[in-house]
């Protein structure tokens, strides 16, 4: 056990940040002294290295405790998020740091403004609160699926992989095709009939998540083919910045 001192030390985290953090909830000492000293073991200290993972993404800390208390929080695929994430903010940075050498190069006369852009980084952020947050669109799920059984669920899933599954056949086509961008509008569709309403925002969200989530992306290629999740993230992309 810790003391709340050597906590600070070892993290990096203030002794007032982390007073504040158990006056809201979010991280509760794992045992307090005689004294009322506060105590942190392995459980709290690894609670603490998810926040501060949430943190370096800029989740609010409303936003981070509710994830952590979700009955649907899945420690190993917030990992994964929170991987996926950090390697975007790492390429934007990249391109950033690109960006200003070659600003310095040629005197400034470089008016190239894409390396700002973090609407991708932004879109993956949001669906990934969405999965675990008390959003509108998750309070719909729960409702349109509360009375479904599980194999009508599995059902649902196996009528939407046949969506990837055309999109992935289409992949000889420009994903601005006009077919393509059918079959992007039918998945709308589709996620709002069966799951909840999928406006453009949450759509973009999803496109980026099917090509930089792990386990979207194997799935959809399953589905479609080698490729299909990229092939889909970019069609949606141009869907949705229409």
């Amino acid at each position: 056990m810790r003391t709340v001192k050597e906590v600070s030390i070892l993290t990096g985290v203030s002794v007032r940040t982390l007073h504040h953090y158990d006056a809201i909830g979010l991280l509760k000492p794992d045992a307090m002294t005689e004294a009322g000293y506060r105590l942190y073991g392995d459980t709290a200290l690894a609670r603490l290295q998810q926040i501060l993972l949430f943190r370096e993404l800029e989740f609010s800390l409303k936003e981070i405790k509710e994830i952590l208390e979700s009955p649907d929080f899945d420690r190993n695929r917030a990992l994964q998020q929170q991987i996926t994430l950090l390697t975007m903010k790492k390429e934007h940075l990249a391109h950033l740091i690109d960006l200003a050498r070659e600003i310095k190069t040629t005197g400034g006369n470089h008016m190239d403004f894409t390396a700002f852009d973090t609407s991708k980084m932004d879109a993956y952020a949001a669906r990934a609160k969405e999965m675990y947050g008390k959003t509108s669109a998750y309070q719909e799920f729960t409702e349109k699926t509360k009375n479904c059984t599980k194999g009508e669920l599995q059902n649902t899933g196996v009528e939407m992989m046949k969506i990837f599954a055309a999109l992935g056949a289409m992949q000889d086509a420009a994903p601005d095709a006009e077919e393509v961008q059918a079959q992007v509008k039918n998945l709308q569709d589709f996620i709002t009939q069966h799951y909840y309403t999928c406006t453009d925002e949450i759509l973009a969200g999803l496109g980026a998540m099917y090509a930089s989530d792990a386990v979207f992306s194997t799935n959809i290629d399953k589905a479609g083919g080698a490729g299909t999740a990229d092939f889909v993230s970019r069609a949606i992309a141009i869907y949705c910045g229409r």
